[in-house]
């Protein structure tokens, strides 16, 4: 597995990921390291960690529609290999 630094944007869904107050998403630009094999999988593994993370606080209809939008709304800005 290798090393990866990902810059994340969550602008356009931020308000309202915001109200749920994870820890690991609590910027709506961020810088995470984190190892995978391919950039693929880094992407992957990034929205389903902030997707569990949001159903783990929250498992309403409401917090269902918001992984859906969030899905769709997350931008990689840069995936670098280290």
């Amino acid at each position: 597995m290798r090393n990866f630094k990902v810059t994340l944007d969550l602008s356009d869904c931020f308000k309202k990921v915001s109200k749920y107050e994870l820890r690991e998403f609590d910027s709506p630009f961020l810088t995470i390291f984190i190892q995978a094999n391919d950039p693929d999988e880094v992407c992957y593994e990034l929205i389903e960690r902030l997707v569990k993370k949001i159903l783990k606080k929250d498992s309403s209809i409401d917090a269902r529609i918001l992984c859906k939008e969030v899905k769709k709304l997350v931008r990689f800005d840069r995936i670098e290999s280290l």
